[in-house]
């Protein structure tokens, strides 16, 4: 009985946060002088039509573009593609692809596996023949939460088998939903990722702490980071000041140790969110670029003129 009220307390707090935490970027952190195109697109998945937003690159006459597929943050509770705009407008002009920014379900009312196998059934349909993109070059990237959900589906297909993915970004995710988050080490006090918020938000996701233990959940936990020969290529973003960044500087080195590892990107002086809430445009400008070019490269690669 008390478990079952400390559940409905946790699910409770996850609904309210997940109404308040989405960052609304500033005008610095917009980038407001790329107007960008952008489309709605609705993705068929086994829990339902997945609705998204297709940000269009610059016309070209080099033939289809690559494909990237977004996921946004939020601690698995906030629905908020919407604050990954700048991002989408960013990588769709500067990599020249078609992003796909996906507003997948979120827990407590759509808990653990249910993002992630939306996110498969996306990434699935995004491999397609498709008029608009070049499904055969495919990446798939996000931040926090988000990134979390990328390194699954790319886990999912190394392990289940799937289509080819050409890149994997992962963005100061989350890797490691077992260790207690008092025990993740961060000298910043005023650190935006709590022990409070962390606890609340694996809570609403995954509610049974064994299933945290999944290498899908917490491929940074224990021998989780093992066996990802083959999996595909990736691009680590992580953060000095965020309680997060040790597990992702983890798994960075796994992949590298499984020869998948294109960059780790270890940002000094920064928390989580800093793109959102509190980068500079300097900061922030330079990281998008870094990601964008490893797009770029990545879907060159992949390109059949290539």
């Amino acid at each position: 009985m008390k478990i079952l009220s400390i559940q409905i307390v946790a699910d409770t707090l996850g609904r309210l946060l997940g109404k308040v935490i989405v960052p609304r970027p500033g005008p610095e952190l917009s980038f407001l002088e790329i107007p960008g195109r952008k489309v709605p697109l609705t993705i068929p998945t086994r829990h339902g039509p997945l609705a998204c937003q297709a940000y269009l690159p610059p016309e070209s006459s080099e033939g289809r573009p690559g494909v990237y597929l977004n996921l946004h943050g939020g601690g698995f509770v906030a629905a908020g593609p919407e604050q990954d705009d700048p991002w989408c407008r960013f990588l769709a002009h500067h990599a020249g692809v078609v992003v796909i920014n996906a507003d997948y379900a979120v827990a407590p009312r759509h808990r653990f596996p249910v993002a992630l196998e939306q996110v498969h059934d996306a990434a699935v349909w995004a491999a397609a023949d498709n008029s608009m993109w070049d499904g055969s070059r495919l990446c798939i990237g996000g931040q926090s939460a988000g990134g979390s959900l990328s390194a699954g589906v790319c886990r999912m297909f190394r392990e289940q088998g799937g289509p080819r993915v050409a890149l994997q970004v992962l963005v100061y995710p989350p890797l490691d939903c077992v260790t207690d988050a008092k025990l993740k080490h961060t000298d910043y006090k005023k650190a935006l990722i709590t022990p409070f918020l962390s606890d609340v938000f694996n809570a609403c996701y995954i509610p049974d702490p064994a299933k945290r233990t999944t290498r899908l959940v917490s491929p940074a936990w224990g021998t989780n980071d093992q066996g990802l020969e083959g999996i595909a290529p990736a691009v680590v973003l992580t953060c000095e000041y965020d309680r997060l960044h040790d597990e992702g500087a983890r798994y960075a080195k796994a992949l590298e140790k499984a020869g998948a590892l294109v960059d780790h990107y270890d940002i000094p002086g920064v928390d989580h969110c800093f793109n959102l809430i509190s980068g500079t445009r300097e900061i922030t400008e330079k990281a998008y670029k870094r990601m964008a070019d490893h797009v770029k490269n990545a879907v060159a690669k992949s390109s059949p003129l290539s």
